[in-house]
């Protein structure tokens, strides 16, 4: 062949080339486009979808995942898009839900601000540590971990070993990601009632007939059980803290029911005041041992801001809305526990 003839064909060659890869280059650009579009666009999900993503998932398997339940059209494409653009979202584990049209965009902006549907449980001021363990062991979203395990073992893993678990853990609502564990869940509990306690016995009131904040937990643990009315805490508080100071029992129904324990069958019996047990406030002088109860905030408060009263006795008004009637004299009190009983007469059938 001419070399002139050659020079024109390999022209044209490169020419043909260069069309060749301006076509493949805007091929690609159309696609990468596409794939931009497929990710920034509304969901095919028609209602709000909740998926579980759980420790160590990958992204290729959270995709599948959620297009198995419809949140999006095809994982392939998705993974695709991220991988062309360099991103490598950081998936974090826990329960999600997917609005409904929500785009693969926000999808994975969810996953990496980890926004996990919160779980709850609430400990109701007055319930035992026992119930506490008990609504833990019950709740389906927590990670059981103390299974046949002692309170004084569950003290030891949380790291206060020796240190009696009643009363020792905040009565609150705490919201949780699904599959915290039991033992994180208390720990909170722990801090927060140290952190409320050490709070309010900085602000006590002066001459109290406490020598330790954990006299005051105890204290306020009798209150929470007594009392039935916000407005009746600080004077409950006053008049065991009257009884303290001139070494009178302290008479609480609520410890002698602590005391007794599983024997506890609903009622009160005489049996029961006089049988001796390190809780019962009838036969022993001062404050029990421990406390009986977790105390919410205001009875804590209630325990170290005693109301100034002069009352040495309270009992229940039997007017069924919480109320106690507060005497100063033994006279007043007996006079008023005729009475309460006598309104138990009338409303029986």
């Amino acid at each position: 062949m001419p070399e002139g003839a050659r020079r024109i064909r390999g022209r044209a060659l490169g020419v043909v080339l260069a069309v060749l890869a301006v076509l493949a280059l805007l091929a690609g650009a159309g696609g990468y486009l596409l794939l931009q579009h497929e990710y920034q666009a509304a969901g095919p999900a028609a209602a709000l979808t909740r998926i579980e993503v759980t420790q160590g998932a990958s992204l290729r398997a959270v995709l599948a995942q959620l297009q198995g339940v419809g949140a999006v059209r095809d994982a392939r494409l998705i993974a695709w898009y991220l991988r062309l653009s360099g991103l490598h979202p950081r998936v974090q584990a826990g329960t999600y839900e997917i609005p409904a049209a929500a785009s693969p965009a926000q999808i994975i902006a969810l996953f990496e601000e980890g926004k996990v549907v919160l779980e709850q449980l609430t400990v109701v001021e007055g319930t035992t540590f026992s119930d506490f363990l008990d609504a833990l062991a019950q709740h389906p979203r927590v990670a059981h971990t103390l299974q046949g395990k002692s309170p004084a073992q569950i003290m030891t893993l949380l790291g206060h070993a020796g240190i009696n678990p009643e009363g020792e853990f905040f009565p609150d609502t705490y919201r949780f990601a699904a599959n915290t564990s039991d033992t994180v869940i208390l720990e909170l509990a722990y801090q927060e009632m140290q952190r409320v306690l050490a709070a309010a016995w900085e602000q006590r009131a002066g001459d109290l007939p406490l020598d330790t904040p954990y006299q005051a937990l105890i204290l306020a643990s009798m209150v929470e059980k007594e009392a039935a009315l916000q407005s009746e805490r600080a004077l409950i508080a006053g008049v065991f803290v009257n009884r303290l100071r001139k070494g009178m029992r302290l008479q609480s129904d609520p410890t002698v029911v602590y005391g007794l324990g599983a024997r506890y069958d609903g009622t009160i019996h005489t049996r029961d005041l006089v049988t001796d047990t390190p809780y019962n406030t009838y036969t022993r002088v001062g404050l029990p041992p421990t406390p009986v109860a977790l105390p919410g905030r205001e009875s804590i408060v209630a325990a170290v801001h005693p109301s100034d009263t002069p009352a040495l006795y309270f009992v229940a008004t039997g007017m069924g809305d919480g109320a106690h009637h507060f005497s100063k004299t033994l006279e007043e009190h007996n006079a008023a526990v005729q009475s309460y009983l006598g309104r138990l007469r009338q409303a029986r059938p």
